[in-house]
């Protein structure tokens, strides 16, 4: 019996897709950390001259490569100690607004 529940555990664990990404989350943690530099959105009039927006980010980068990058984030980036599913959100929010 206890064998079949681990095996049930372990099928679920496998085959059970992880909490999807959460496109309107990413955007207020954008907004919120990375908007002083960045243009996040199509409604933000301010950001840093030198400095990508989001949507040039979502056509030159994969999904995997932003991942890694918000992991170990460049010196000149804010210390934002994302969490994985942040950073998810934050990846699903660039990734939609590729054209």
């Amino acid at each position: 019996m206890a064998r079949a529940a681990l095996a049930l555990v372990l099928t679920l664990a496998t085959t059970v897709p992880l909490a999807a990404a959460d496109i309107a989350s990413g955007k207020k943690i954008a907004q919120r950390w990375c908007a002083a530099c960045h243009v996040v959105a199509m409604d933000q009039n301010r950001a840093s001259v030198d400095v990508p927006t989001f949507c040039d980010i979502a056509q030159r980068k994969s999904g995997e490569q932003l991942r890694t990058f918000l992991i170990d984030p460049h010196p000149k980036m804010p210390d934002m100690s994302l969490t994985r599913g942040e950073i998810a959100d934050i990846v699903a929010y660039i990734e939609s607004l590729k054209p």
